[in-house]
């Protein structure tokens, strides 16, 4: 049986998810395992928690913080809650508003809090009327990870995954969401009425001069991470 845990990069791996509906699109999903200097795990945006991929992730180490990027990317923490108790949760307000039934340990804001500080940064994109996300920048191995912002479809995955095929491929090719540049969907680029703002956190992220883009949907980037990212905000220049 194939790993589910795939390096990206030095102590960075991401792995597979299943497909989900979402409004009546079928998105993959992706997650993102960084091994943090003091020996623990960060698992951004986890996917179900299999037995395999269990067995693969205690392989690296012990999962010691479960991070929501936005308020979509909440389905499985619980899961992995159940898996691992002492793992802190951390997410923005307003994941934290919608999931009472999880006990949140730490917010996210736009500076790295200690435990993670010295592997990961990270900058909240902010001034959209329906939702922030926070992007974070794993060091060691020069990668910027993105959830929703960016989403970058290949269309051999749209024309052979059931239910994107015909008019939802049309929509996906005149929101942008595919390669080589995808950008974040139309709506949600339509709803950046405070583009100032939202340009102070994409600064930052470019001035991390990122090598590597990884997103929850679409293809990921190995090089020139830095130039990807300016095309896929063009709409926020």
């Amino acid at each position: 049986m194939a790993d589910r845990l795939r390096p990206f990069g030095h102590g960075l791996w991401l792995a597979e998810g299943p497909i989900v509906e979402f409004y009546s699109f079928p998105y993959p999903t992706r997650m993102a395992i960084a091994r943090l200097s003091g020996g623990g795990l960060w698992v951004w945006s986890p996917i179900h928690l299999d037995p395999q991929l269990r067995n693969e992730v205690e392989a690296l180490g012990k999962p010691a913080h479960l991070v929501s990027p936005n308020k979509i990317h909440h389905l499985f923490l619980s899961e992995w809650k159940a898996a691992y108790p002492v793992a802190k949760l951390w997410a923005l307000p307003a994941v934290a508003r919608k999931r009472r039934d999880l006990a949140f340990g730490g917010e996210l804001d736009d500076l790295p809090p200690g435990e993670w500080k010295g592997d990961i940064d990270q900058a909240v994109f902010r001034g959209s009327l329906l939702m922030d996300e926070v992007v974070f920048f794993h060091r060691s191995s020069r990668t910027a990870i993105f959830a929703d912002l960016i989403e970058n479809f290949s269309l051999e995955f749209l024309r052979n995954t059931p239910g994107w095929r015909g008019w939802r491929t049309t929509i996906a090719r005149l929101w942008q969401i595919t390669e080589p540049c995808g950008m974040a969907p139309l709506e949600w680029r339509l709803s950046f009425v405070r583009r100032r703002i939202a340009r102070q956190a994409l600064n930052k992220t470019l001035a991390w001069d990122p090598t590597g883009v990884v997103m929850a949907h679409g293809t990921c980037v190995t090089n020139d991470g830095r130039a990807f990212i300016e095309r896929s905000f063009r709409w926020l220049a």
